[in-house]
């Protein structure tokens, strides 16, 4: 019972000195050992990763409240800044009108939809009628409708920039006509080379301007509006009586723009919104999280 209990043979396990156990821990490290003992890796890795996993979930918690926060407040502002700001011009929105002008003239067609708001049965008659007049009086007439226009004033303008881009030269547009139609805006405009305007005479062409065009697109006859201008302007070429158009209403034609003062008053509305938002989500985060870390 001595030698089992003696202290030489307990001491190496039960009561290791310094001096052993760092030689032997120094040792597994360049040779390995079959004694399980002594493992080839250090405990202490351990007792580090538990106590990692022990702090970090106290601090992270808040950070990550406050994060999504933050998050979602700036997400609120950025919405509410895009619906209430005036809509920007797109690539595909500017695009429209400078396709029409880039693509040239129509070759199977006299028509250019391009606010796609013309029939079939429309684009058709016009097809008909002008390929007639063109095989009879050798004129030219081409319609164009777009949905709006950013680059010019007005449909004048536009149409002006047609038709020097389609026919560049005096021989090539002296005969030519074109009409254009802005769905939007509700008005139309007609221009044409010298021989054109001659044939058709400036009180037709300012009748179709002021009357078939913005009166029957302002009540959204589109197709009305563009067979209607046709005929009238193949009447006054062929010399036959003018066919009239549409009588006038007497309800005021309401404007699409905005006034000064309303742009002015929405515009400061916007500014308050905008920068009430931005505090919020960004001032009061931080307020927040330097008040909790000041209570830690």
């Amino acid at each position: 019972m001595e030698t089992i209990l003696s202290s030489h043979s307990v001491h190496p396990v039960l009561n290791p000195k310094p001096s052993i156990s760092k030689n032997l821990l120094l040792s597994s490290w360049h040779q390995p050992r079959s004694n399980p003992l002594f493992p080839s890796k250090p405990i202490t890795c351990t007792l580090k990763t538990h106590t990692s996993h022990s702090v970090k979930p106290s601090l992270s918690e808040p950070r990550n409240w406050f994060a999504h926060a933050q998050q979602g407040l700036v997400a609120l502002a950025i919405s509410l800044a895009l619906n209430f700001s005036p809509v920007l011009l797109t690539g595909n929105a500017v695009a429209s009108e400078f396709d029409v002008i880039n693509e040239g003239p129509p070759k199977e067609s006299y028509v250019v939809d391009d606010a796609n708001v013309l029939s079939r049965v429309t684009k058709s008659d016009l097809k008909r009628l002008l390929s007639d007049l063109e095989s009879r009086k050798n004129f030219h007439i081409n319609f164009v409708t777009v949905r709006k226009l950013t680059s010019k004033a007005d449909a004048f303008e536009y149409a002006d920039q047609v038709l020097e881009k389609w026919y560049p030269t005096l021989e090539e547009g002296s005969n030519k006509g074109i009409v254009v139609l802005v769905t939007s805006q509700k008005e139309g405009a007609v221009t044409g080379g010298p021989a054109f305007i001659e044939a058709v005479g400036e009180k037709i062409l300012d009748a179709t301007v002021t009357e078939n065009l913005p009166v029957l697109a302002t009540e959204e006859k589109y197709n009305e509006a563009i067979y209607s201008s046709a005929k009238r302007l193949v009447a006054a070429i062929d010399g036959l009586p003018d066919p009239g158009g549409p009588m006038f209403k007497d309800n005021k034609r309401e404007s699409n723009f905005k006034s000064r003062e309303e742009t002015e008053e929405k515009r400061g509305q916007f500014s308050l919104v905008v920068g009430g938002l931005l505090v919020i989500a960004f001032v009061v985060p931080m307020a927040q999280y330097y008040a909790y870390v000041s209570k830690k």
